[in-house]
């Protein structure tokens, strides 16, 4: 860590001192921090038990479906249950594969203060209110030197009083952060792009202004740069705001899967599907090479709008860079606590996923052999998850007629596999929130499966749908 000195160190431990962190222990330990302990080693063996365990349940279902489930060949019902245990077995085998993966995942070293490269921090706002101000907060109290960092604000068209936090924050400290100003709100995007284009630094980080970085966050993220051949570099999002409910308290389960085991994954082969908006670094000079096709981007005729983070992973991947991930670089980020905001939420997510799969397929190719053979299996197993999990549902509500004990057949399965994902999260964070984990995937299948498909219809929608 960079131990900065004379006026601007008294300033930082200043900032630092100030509450803008949410309060209580997130986690005690991170995985790749820890030492091995007793817990470390049984959780690895529960994962490894948990895995032979499906693994060997969706061969057996396989192999003796028609016998188990008393099935006839003749039966239509064959049709839809032969395909999902098909997939499931593969999905099995993947994860497995997978969890390998995650388990060579090292986090890259950071920067220190003798090789850290010029860094300008962009944070887009639109009618954040005192929240700018906090995000801001925590990147002028992060580990990074000073003479090296410059902060620039966007203020897109607030209606609120988001201005007079960015202009204090701004007044307060004239040497670090610029403000920026657009009279009337012309999208993420656009306020992106202004910062893109002003920008000094060899690399640019964005922060949401809802989200608040660690004091670590910088140098971590911009050690991967090291590496001529990263462009693009994922922090690891938590809930900034988990003690808001239990939705808060679900999601912040399920960024941890999210972040730390897929992007992990992803990163081993250098081909992370998203940086995500709340925490990401770019090579500036990369930015600056996709930057006009980025931001007139377009989509079934109509101009894309919200996406715009895993758009430009996009863009930055078919450039032939790496996309990798940064476990020790850690962000807070506010997230919905009511379910109307989180379906909103999931929509725009839904609907961008969509989207920016169908450019994947394209972008690929480009790809070195073994990322690209990854990227393709991964993307066959991954969305073969929506045909087969709606025919599995439509199935399983048909059989309940006959056998009601098939909906708790399925709603034990969805325990067990959701039980294995808890020892996957408390290997990465040693947290009492696991239960949540489990929660959300009883809440997820009986409230959130209509999303996906709504999203499908409604692609060229533009709403941002969050204010």
């Amino acid at each position: 860590m960079v131990s900065p000195s004379g006026p601007r160190a008294s300033t930082q431990e200043a900032i630092a001192s100030e509450d803008y962190l949410p309060a209580g222990p997130l986690s005690l330990v991170t995985a790749g921090e820890a030492p091995r302990t007793l817990l470390e080693l049984l959780l690895c063996m529960g994962i490894a038990a948990g895995l032979f365990v499906v693994v060997c349940s969706s061969l057996v279902w396989n192999l003796f479906e028609p016998l188990l489930l008393g099935v006839q060949k003749a039966d239509w019902s064959r049709v839809i249950i032969r395909p999902s245990l098909l997939w499931g077995f593969m999905g099995s085998l993947f994860l497995a594969f997978r969890t390998v993966l995650w388990f060579r995942y090292r986090p890259f070293p950071p920067a220190v203060g003798s090789d850290a490269l010029a860094l300008t921090v962009i944070i887009p706002a639109y009618n954040e209110g005192p929240m700018v101000r906090k995000a801001i907060q925590s990147v002028l109290a992060a580990d990074y030197p000073r003479q090296q960092l410059e902060v620039l604000v966007i203020d897109d068209g607030s209606t609120d009083d988001t201005w007079t936090h960015i202009k204090a924050a701004a007044m307060r400290h004239p040497q670090l952060v610029t403000p920026l100003r657009f009279e009337k709100n012309k999208g993420k995007r656009a306020a992106l792009e202004e910062g893109f284009r002003r920008a000094r630094g060899d690399i640019v980080v964005t922060v949401d202004s809802d989200s608040v970085v660690e004091r670590g966050t910088l140098l971590a993220i911009g050690g991967p740069f090291r590496d001529p051949r990263v462009g693009a570099v994922a922090g690891k999002v938590l809930v900034y705001n988990r003690t808001q409910g239990f939705i808060p308290r679900m999601l912040q389960v399920r960024f941890v899967l999210s972040f730390d085991f897929l992007r992990a994954v992803q990163s081993t082969y250098g081909t992370v599907y998203c940086c995500p908006g709340a925490l990401s670094a770019y090579r500036t000079t990369v930015v600056r090479q996709v930057l006009e096709p980025w931001i007139h981007q377009r989509f079934l005729g109509v101009r894309c709008t919200y996406g715009e983070d895993r758009a430009l992973t996009n863009f930055i991947l078919s450039a032939g860079y790496d996309a990798v991930y940064q476990r020790t670089a850690r962000v807070h980020t506010v997230v919905p606590w009511t379910y109307r905001k989180l379906c909103k939420m999931y929509l725009r997510w839904d609907r961008s996923y969509i989207r920016e799969m169908i450019h994947f397929a394209k972008i690929v190719w480009k790809r070195p052999f073994w990322p690209r053979m990854i990227s393709l299996v991964d993307a066959v197993v991954t969305n073969l998850r929506y045909p087969v999990g709606w025919a599995s549902l439509v199935l399983c509500v048909t059989l309940s007629i006959k056998d009601p004990a098939t909906v708790l057949r399925l709603f034990c399965a969805i325990g067990i596999v959701s039980s294995l994902n808890m020892l996957y999260y408390l290997y990465s964070e040693r947290s009492w929130l696991f239960p949540y984990g489990i929660l959300y995937a009883y809440f997820s299948f009986l409230t959130l499966l209509w999303i996906f498909p709504y999203a499908m219809l409604t692609l060229r929608s533009r709403r941002w749908g969050t204010r």
